[in-house]
């Protein structure tokens, strides 16, 4: 017993520093994958997210809704449609991504940080104008499928400078009154920029970045966004990897201090990650 009270005693004393470091500063989170399904890692992520609150951290949360909105779209009979691993978004489908997204999931959401004690206000890209954006340019027609071209980010220091956690879903207005799907990676590395945030965090599926992409243990601690081309020359960042890795670099060349991509479905990986000498994941400089 004697043992186990110091080792907790340890793990306060070793999180002092960073709690001090990180104090008035900004961590914006993207939330999904499994921790946003899984109700034990839901759970987990609000308690760390109030317990970054409760320590003078000014968190912004950013979330996904894929599995939501594919399931409101079987729900009303149309088939969710991807080109490119991108979702195909028609006018019908936009309404739905927007009442999905920026209502049930992010009141939801809204309502379960309450629950945990955190103070949390809902917001979408549309409010304050805070994402504006174009529709992308591809190949292939992806519908409004919107690249963000400005970042207004008035209304998330409001809300944290009156000690709200925002919590922000990805849909953007365009510059004749359309409504923009917007990746919510993209999004959460654009925000972050706009914010001068200390550090960005994925959550994911995945442990982070592997050498071998079959094995957990060749984990990459730490890589440097110059490293990113020839990871990418040989093929140890391929596939889905690319564009989330992609979203860290941008948002380490726009000034964000680090980013990681981390594994949502570890219980309290973001508080492994802030506070602890190790961290989880696989960290961009």
């Amino acid at each position: 017993m004697e043992i186990s009270n110091q080792n907790r005693a340890q793990v306060l004393v070793k999180a002092l520093p960073y709690i001090q470091k990180y104090a008035g500063k900004t961590v914006v989170v993207k939330y999904g994958g499994n921790a946003m399904i899984n109700d034990e890692l839901k759970d987990a992520v609000m308690s760390d997210l109030v317990l970054m609150q409760l320590v003078g951290i000014n968190v912004v949360l950013v979330h996904g809704g894929g599995p939501e909105i594919s399931a409101m779209l079987k729900k009303i009979g149309k088939e969710s449609r991807f080109v490119g691993g991108m979702r195909y978004t028609d006018a019908e489908t936009i309404d739905i991504v927007q009442m999905v997204l920026a209502g049930k999931v992010n009141k939801d959401l809204v309502q379960f940080l309450e629950q945990h004690g955190g103070k949390a206000v809902g917001l979408c890209g549309l409010d304050g104008s805070m994402l504006k954006a174009e529709k992308i340019a591809s190949k292939e027609d992806l519908g409004f499928v919107g690249e963000i071209t400005e970042v207004n980010t008035h209304v998330i220091t409001d809300a944290t400078e009156k000690g709200y956690l925002p919590i922000i879903s990805t849909v953007a207005g365009g510059y004749h009154g359309e409504v923009y799907n917007i990746n919510a990676d993209v999004a959460a590395a654009r925000i972050a920029a706009g914010l001068g945030a200390v550090k960005l965090i994925l959550m994911t599926d995945i442990r982070g970045l592997l050498r071998d992409k079959d094995d957990e243990s060749t984990l990459i601690p730490v890589v440097n966004v110059s490293e990113v081309p020839k990871l990418k020359r040989d093929g140890i960042i391929s596939g889905g990897m690319i564009p989330k890795i992609d979203c860290c670099v941008e948002a380490v060349r726009r000034g964000v201090g680090r980013a990681h991509i981390i594994d949502g479905r570890i219980p309290h990986s973001i508080l492994i990650e802030l506070f602890s000498d190790e961290g989880i994941g696989t960290m961009f400089y």
